[in-house]
């Protein structure tokens, strides 16, 4: 095995083409790890908590929310207002890449609006999830259709990925990438 290549030693039991990401479900995985990588005294993460009061802090924390709440949050112009200049470019770059990747109709430039996204949740201290492995190793493979898929279908895959994510718990080896092929 080595990293950057595309090792897989057996064929595939599924067509690559058969197989399909659910935007949303790729959305509330980077928005988790964008979250999880806030400092709790910082003023953003204090304005997640006051803007979802219904959610306790615990589940702040752990980046959990849903779409509408994202889709709430890409609209408030105050929340950037409490960002760092690291914060505010990770987040700007999570919105384009909502905007121009997760879509029936892929931006032209989708692939360097996903790699500048990537580095910018690198620079504000991201682990590395299996959803952004997805899209740093396997970006050629995600299908050109990646927003006309069901949300019956994105329940399934989001329940498989957290088992392997629980597994690997945000750590980049060598066992996780193998088992993602």
């Amino acid at each position: 095995m080595q990293p950057g290549s595309k090792n897989v030693p057996n064929v595939s039991l599924v067509d690559r083409e058969k197989i399909l990401l659910p935007p949303l479900h790729i959305k509330l995985g980077m928005m988790k790890q964008f979250v999880k990588a806030l400092d709790r005294n910082s003023p953003c993460f204090q304005y997640l908590c006051t803007k979802f009061s219904s959610l306790s802090h615990d589940k702040i924390r752990e980046g959990i929310s849903d779409g509408p709440q994202i889709r709430k949050l890409m609209m408030d112009n105050s929340f950037t207002g409490t960002m760092t200049e690291i914060e505010e470019d990770a987040w700007n770059a999570f919105k384009e890449v909502v905007k121009k990747f997760l879509v029936n109709i892929k931006d032209p430039l989708y692939k360097e609006t996903v790699r500048n996204m990537l580095d910018k949740f690198k620079l504000l201290g991201c682990n590395m999830s299996l959803m952004l492995h997805v899209l740093a190793s396997h970006l050629d493979y995600i299908p050109p259709n990646l927003g006309a898929v069901s949300e019956k279908q994105g329940e399934r895959f989001h329940r498989d990925l957290k088992d392997v994510e629980r597994r690997y718990q945000g750590r980049w080896d060598v066992n996780m990438m193998a088992d993602c092929t």
